[in-house]
């Protein structure tokens, strides 16, 4: 029921965007739409059928996993598309311009002398924004499985180990608990890396007095979790103290704001000027928050230029940071399901500040 309400959506787009069928390249997308997980085809959708193209490779698996859209093969994607679009008389016909080549959107445009293909990318962009019941679940089991893989391994963060040696422990441990796979290349950043929002963990080895800053995410069903926890080795000055304090408080009234009809850009000014009027306004060089699925970073996003507005059911992340070049760095990430009076907080590490080593 789910893929076909899904696909239905699809076709409801149709006339608005002025098109016969939508072509879709985006995997992600594709998984959405019909549960079909290989790594390579296409999915047209068109007003009165859907078809899966994919090479003899997924055959078996396609036949396996779609039950909502007709299974077609071929040998050469741009010619089974060509194939596909031309035996069925289609004259309109969009495509994910964001995820199409250059190269591909040429051959396509060769070979289809007839049929006018429009670009489609900002009208389908937040067609998996809004999760179902079955999504919500495997976010929370992707939780479930990152968090206590952290925990167990927290222990072993105390000085003398090295950033690495940690990233390296904690994917394991996801990966032994049931996770598919990493979200993204986990960042373990100590000292003065914590500056660096997306530093790569390295050789540095934990200093007493240190910030590590942990973020970390696994995936579970095509499902991601994301969290980032900055924690303190052996003993905290006053200013880093202050410091987490000013972030935890940007994160909390974020956090405290969101709920279904609240505007995007209006969480993100939340957190952003509470650490504006702190005086480090200059220090927080990113975004408040991201949506998260089936792709980590996927809409809605919470900037300061946002368009839109929260619903029901999205999952959202809230991480305000603070990034001090050549000193370090706090970075404080929960992700959060919209609800219509508020949110629930789906990240299972509490925020306090926390002495480990």
């Amino acid at each position: 029921m789910q893929y076909t309400n899904r696909i239905s959506c699809i076709r409801s787009k149709l006339a608005h965007l002025e098109i016969e069928a939508l072509l879709f390249f985006d995997m992600k997308n594709i998984r959405y739409l019909t549960g079909f997980s290989g790594s390579d085809g296409a999915l047209i959708v068109g007003k009165n059928k859907s078809l899966l193209m994919v090479d003899g490779r997924y055959i078996t698996q396609a036949k396996g996993e779609v039950k909502k859209a007709e299974i077609v093969e071929y040998n050469d994607k741009i010619e089974g598309i060509v194939r596909e679009v031309t035996e069925s008389g289609l004259q309109k016909v969009g495509f994910e311009s964001g995820a199409t080549s250059f190269d591909s959107y040429l051959s396509l445009r060769d070979k289809l002398e007839k049929v006018e293909l429009r670009p489609i990318s900002k009208e389908i962009s937040s067609i998996r924004a809004v999760k179902d019941q079955n999504e919500i679940e495997s976010i929370q089991k992707a939780v479930e499985i990152s968090s206590q893989a952290l925990i167990s391994t927290l222990d072993l963060v105390r000085p003398g180990t090295r950033e690495r040696d940690i990233a390296l422990e904690l994917e394991y441990r996801m990966r032994g608990n049931g996770a598919e796979r990493i979200s993204f290349e986990t960042i373990v950043a100590s000292g003065e890396n914590t500056a660096l929002p997306h530093a790569t963990p390295g050789y540095r080895k934990f200093e007493h007095g240190d910030f590590v800053v942990i973020d970390y995410g696994a995936v579970y069903n095509g499902y991601n979790s994301d969290e980032t926890c900055t924690f303190i080795i052996g003993s905290v000055s006053d200013r880093q103290k202050e410091i987490y304090g000013i972030v935890k408080n940007a994160h909390d009234k974020a956090v405290d704001s969101v709920r279904a009809g609240v505007s995007c850009s209006e969480v993100d000014r939340i957190a952003r000027s509470h650490i504006a009027n702190a005086g480090l306004g200059k220090y927080f060089s990113h975004g408040t928050g991201h949506g998260v699925g089936l792709d980590v970073h996927e809409a809605p996003r919470l900037f300061t230029k946002a368009e839109g507005y929260l619903e029901k059911g999205m999952v959202v992340t809230i991480e305000p940071g603070v990034y001090i070049p050549d000193q370090w760095g706090v970075r404080i990430e929960d992700m959060v399901l919209v609800k219509e009076d508020g949110c629930e907080v789906l990240t299972k590490i509490p925020k306090d500040l926390r002495i480990l080593g």
